[in-house]
């Protein structure tokens, strides 16, 4: 008894902030309590521990991959970030405000399985991206751990371990809660970028007085590439490298229903929300090109090319490096444990995405168990996969980039190929040739990057395959849920079942055809016949209509008329018959306080493939479903609906 009781408290733990309902879902992925809600630069410092984090990283990334052309390939970079991505994704704010991110903005164009299909391909690059941010920035956290020259040599080789522990530690503040990750991200990137500004100005000053530094750039830069025209083109064929840069900006649009908006802010118009992510996401991309290319300037310049090669000083911490250099071995040490804490914490941004986008999609789908709306069973569910990629990759950085870089772009590409879409669709032809044309430019980037680093492609494809594999297998198992989220009356509906409510209410299911009064006639002469009930019985004809079979959670709307004057009819919109009636039926008990009773005839064909029309197109097996979908609602059979089958 005493263990049945933990187990209930662990139970309850682990689904506190889960709801019936993905919309309620309290964590990042919902609707937060009006008290959950905050300013938008705190939740800019959640998105932004993964965007900033990459100073760490990326200005060496810069140097290795195109040598004194680094701040001309940055410029380019922070180009494409200022007029490409922050315009793509200022629009994406309006699109979608509460959260839905441009997967949304895409699925609104498919429906049906191929809709679904196409959700889950972009789920799986999301997922490589998330997944592959939280491992490589734990990664490269343990290699500035083991760079840094107080950390004891004894303790060095267990990357590792050490990788797996800062994982843990991640997931740890997440099962805390949401509001404790923004604290510490607030923390976190205040200190951080406060510290690479005393750098790059320590650094800028040292570039301004050795005007020699500037002279050895300018003629290395001059002497392998003469032509400023070539300049611009090898530094767009260098640019997909540094796609690591544009990280961040999908996990701005998806924490989106945690920014504060204005008092006047509604579910349908959150104006104040989307002001708050537009200002949002257009300070962090101005912050970040500033410290892009100021940093890439002073690395290029006063750190030796060979230093950035592998196994360098300054290999993956050109900044780090000019931090010991310039400002001392203590003040180096701060700004590498400021540098191990952010990229550590740039995890929580990528948490923050994928518990926002799993229970927002696929327990709707019925592509995930119910319990996958709640946190804290997601987290330890992405904390195990985050360990397993670790071990898989040895927590090697080098060896995750092309899989982060693949998802970053995937979605980029995403969200400016929907955002064309959608000015394509409003007739704005100025915004469809300019998205278009950053949609083209980040299709070039995305290929050119696969082309160059096809291990990405092939890690997203391991994840599109798991969530496919799961979500089939959750969906069969699923099959015989309740699936309908509310059942709405129209007065005439109403109007009907209540007048039957003190006699016997017989329902029979009818499958319409011509909807002529001979047709209802005959089903009504053949119901009785095949069930021996009387003729003096008040009986009402249902007929479901499927709309979206690949649907799983929909709502139920019954609208009641009257066929030829003398037939009752209640018409229903469903994405499955057997759930639409089997939600009417119980929504008819609760509100008569009687056990409806419903008539059904056989299906033809064998029942395997009968249940497999049902599976697939939401029909067959109409009868046998319906009643098993009852039995698990309602376990007292002195309660459930009548089922009968002639």
């Amino acid at each position: 008894m005493q263990g049945d009781r933990r187990g209930g408290r662990l139970r309850g733990w682990l689904l506190d902030g889960g709801t019936e309902r993905a919309a309620r879902h309290s964590g990042p992925g919902g609707r937060p309590p009006e008290d959950r809600h905050h300013p938008w630069w705190k939740v800019m410092c959640l998105t932004g521990v993964d965007y900033f984090s990459t100073l760490g990283y990326q200005p060496g990334i810069a140097a290795l991959a195109a040598g004194a052309l680094a701040p001309v390939a940055t410029l380019v970079l922070v180009l494409v970030t200022l007029l490409g991505a922050l315009p793509v994704y200022r629009r994406v704010a309006v699109e979608s405000p509460h959260g839905e991110g441009s997967i949304a903005m895409l699925v609104r164009l498919l429906s049906y399985w191929p809709g679904k299909l196409f959700v889950l391909v972009l789920l799986g690059f999301a997922a490589t991206d998330f997944i592959i941010t939280i491992t490589l920035s734990a990664a490269d956290a343990t290699a500035h751990i083991d760079e840094n020259p107080f950390w004891p040599s004894g303790l060095k080789g267990h990357e590792v371990l050490l990788t797996l522990l800062l994982v843990a530690l991640l997931g740890a503040v997440f099962l805390k809660g949401f509001g404790e990750a923004i604290g510490i991200a607030v923390v976190l990137v205040a200190v951080y970028l406060g510290l690479n500004a005393v750098v790059i100005a320590d650094a800028l000053w040292r570039v301004v007085t050795h005007p020699s530094a500037v002279g050895d750039w300018t003629n290395a830069l001059s002497t392998g590439h003469g032509d400023p025209l070539l300049v611009v083109g090898l530094s767009l064929l260098v640019f997909p490298k540094l796609a690591l840069g544009l990280s961040g900006f999908e996990t701005g649009v998806a924490v989106m229903p945690h920014i504060r908006g204005d008092r006047a802010d509604s579910e349908d118009r959150p104006l104040g929300r989307i002001r708050g992510a537009r200002r949002l996401l257009t300070t962090a991309a101005a912050t970040m090109s500033v410290f892009l290319i100021t940093s890439s300037v002073t690395t290029t310049v006063l750190i030796p090319p060979e230093a950035f090669q592998p196994g360098g000083p300054a290999n993956g911490r050109a900044l780090a490096y000019l931090a010991h250099q310039h400002l001392g071995g203590v003040f180096g040490t701060v700004y590498d444990l400021s540098t191990i804490g952010i990229l550590w914490f740039a995890g929580a941004s990528a948490m923050a995405g994928l518990l926002n986008l799993v229970p927002r999609y696929l327990p709707r789908y019925g592509m995930a168990p119910t319990w996958a709306r709640a946190v804290r069973p997601l987290v330890l569910v992405f904390t195990t996969v985050a360990f397993v990629i670790t071990v898989v990759f040895s927590a090697s950085v080098d060896a995750q980039g092309g899989a982060y870089a693949t998802g970053v772009l995937v979605l980029i590409t995403s969200a400016a190929t929907a955002v064309t879409l959608a000015a394509r669709r409003r007739r704005q032809r100025g915004r469809t040739y300019a998205f278009g044309t950053i949609a083209l430019i980040f299709v070039y980037t995305t290929v050119a990057n696969v082309v160059e680093r096809p291990d990405g492609v092939k890690i997203a494809a391991c994840f599109i395959g798991g969530m496919i594999l799961v979500s089939v297998l959750s969906r069969l198992m699923r099959a015989y849920e309740l699936r309908v989220d509310h059942v709405e009356l129209d007065p005439t509906a109403a109007r009907m079942i209540d007048e039957r409510a003190t006699r016997r209410i017989r329902l029979i299911a009818h499958e319409p055809e011509r909807r002529d009064p001979a047709e209802y006639r005959a089903k009504l002469a053949q119901t009785m016949a095949d069930n021996d009930f009387p003729d003096d019985s008040d009986v009402i004809f249902v007929e479901v209509h499927v709309t979206d079979p690949s649907d799983f959670e929909t709502e139920l709307p019954v609208r009641g008329s009257v066929a030829h004057d003398s037939y009752p009819v209640l018409s229903l919109t469903g994405s499955s018959v057997p759930t639409a009636l089997a939600a009417l039926l119980l929504e008819i008990r609760d509100r008569s306080r009687r056990r409806p009773h419903i008539y059904f005839e056989w299906s033809e064909g064998g029942p395997g493939r009968n249940l497999l029309r049902y599976l697939a197109f939401g029909q067959g097996a109409i009868a046998s479903v319906t009643r098993e979908i009852l039995r698990r609602q309602e376990p007292d059979p002195r309660r459930r609906p009548h089922v009968h089958a002639g």
